[in-house]
């Protein structure tokens, strides 16, 4: 009988277990919907801000009030790595941590070795694992995720694009997932600071008719445009987040039925047995009796 009072704490764990992970599995969903719907809305915006942003940048110089499109020798570079502040959303924590670590060993090596590139955290688990290695962590934003807006989001923003402009910096790169579906997600490396000029391969339009001068729009646009793309790599970042979490959650739902029917079939053949062995015992008994 111990046994199958082992068995039965097992099967009341798993259960509990299994209703947990439902209701995150359904506190997920619903995050979700909100989250995609606002990178949804943002991605056309901000698409067609930053190229219209890249045609401007591209025909001027640091003179006319383009210090965000200057490009310098790259000698020191600022990773600003995405993810969130809880785990259980399976690899996507780790996929942002596996993708830094990749930039500091092997794409900027050298740098890396001469302690010029440093890593900003935007989310808790990015700050606990680069928090312990001080010749890279510079800082975290954890408080993001709580009130996520885009003004708030603009406050770190500016204060990077304020180390680059004043040379701390030579180049800025995001690392964050973007979100494709509740699934999928993919780990994007995109530099945000300098601005990259458009490539012989894009279709560019350098017809704009400005109002009032193109020197006024750079200073209010590209400031503006730079931290759109940060505001959308976060909103990326927050819907993946959510639909890592569902797709995880309801994958150990679905493996904690599976062990509840092992545990269960178990749990029946240990009280099979034991039922057949007290039959056997009694009907010895009475074989006893006879004699």
């Amino acid at each position: 009988m111990a046994n199958l009072k082992e068995v039965r704490n097992r099967i009341s764990s798993v259960i509990s277990t299994q209703q947990i992970t439902k209701a995150m599995k359904m506190v997920s969903a619903a995050k979700l919907r909100r989250a995609q719907d606002a990178i949804v809305m943002m991605r056309p915006y901000a698409a067609k801000l930053r190229e219209i942003m890249e045609n401007i940048s591209g025909n001027l110089d640091s003179s006319s009030g383009g210090d965000f499109a200057k490009v310098r020798p790259v000698q020191k570079v600022l990773i600003v790595a995405i993810n969130s502040n809880r785990g259980l959303c399976g690899a996507f924590n780790s996929n942002i941590i596996r993708t830094t670590n990749r930039l500091l060993r092997e794409d900027y090596a050298t740098q890396a070795k001469q302690g010029n590139v440093k890593v900003l955290c935007i989310g808790k688990k990015a700050a606990d694992f680069y928090s312990k290695q001080k010749d890279v962590f510079v800082g975290q934003h954890n408080d993001l995720y709580s009130q996520l807006t885009f003004e708030n989001v603009s406050v770190v923003a500016s204060n990077i694009m304020s180390s680059f402009k004043a040379g701390e910096y030579d180049k800025v790169l995001v690392v964050y997932n973007q979100f494709k579906n509740a699934a999928v997600q993919h780990v994007m490396v995109e530099q945000m600071l300098p601005l990259v000029p458009p490539t012989a391969t894009k279709k560019t339009v350098n017809d704009y008719i400005f109002e009032p001068a193109k020197e006024q729009l750079v200073l209010e646009l590209i400031p503006k445009a730079i931290k759109i793309q940060l505001y959308k790599a976060i909103l990326d970042s927050n819907a993946s987040e959510h639909g890592a979490r569902m797709t995880s959650m309801n994958k150990a739902t679905d493996n904690a039925g599976e062990i509840l029917r092992d545990l269960r079939l178990s749990y029946n053949k240990a009280r099979q047995a034991a039922i057949t062995g007290e039959i056997l015992e009694i009907v010895a008994g009475a074989e006893a009796l006879k004699g």
